[in-house]
C-alpha cells in the first residue's frame, strides 16, 4: 500500500523560512511527478510547485522566486519556502502523480494528509 507523508510544517513569522519534506513508500517502482499543493482557509486547493522525474519544475506565480522544489530520489521531495508571507498560510499537501508499484503497473495518484504552515507575527 502506497503512503505519502509530509513533514516540516509549523509556525513562522513573516519573512521567515520553512522546509517541507515528502516521503513516499510502499513498493514503489517509479513516480512521474511529485509536488506540493496547498489549501488556505476558505480557499480551494491550489498548485504550489511540481518536479518531474526528469528534473523539470513548475511553480505557481505566487511561489516563483521564493519557493524551491527539489527531488532527492524517486521517493523523496522537498519544498524550501523563503520570504514567507501571511497569505502563504495553508495546509500543504504532497502529491505523488503517476505512481507505479511493483505489484501494480497501472499509474495512480496519491496524496499525503497535509501539514499546516502558519505565517503570522
Amino acid at each position: 500500500q502506497v503512503h505519502v507523508v509530509e513533514s516540516g510544517g509549523g509556525s513562522v513569522q513573516p519573512g521567515g523560512s520553512l522546509r517541507l519534506s515528502c516521503a513516499a513508500s510502499g513498493g514503489i517502482l517509479s513516480i512521474n511527478t511529485m509536488g506540493w499543493y496547498r489549501q488556505g482557509p476558505g480557499k480551494e486547493r491550489e498548485l504550489v510547485a511540481l518536479v518531474r522525474s526528469g528534473g523539470t519544475t513548475s511553480y505557481a506565480d505566487s511561489a516563483k522566486g521564493r519557493f524551491t522544489i527539489s527531488r532527492a530520489d524517486t521517493l523523496h521531495a522537498a519544498l524550501q519556502m523563503n520570504s514567507l508571507k501571511p497569505e502563504d498560510t495553508a495546509v500543504y499537501f504532497c502529491y505523488a502523480g503517476g505512481v507505479r508499484t511493483y505489484s501494480n503497473w497501472e499509474l495512480n495518484d496519491y496524496w499525503g494528509q497535509g501539514t499546516q504552515v502558519t505565517v503570522s507575527s
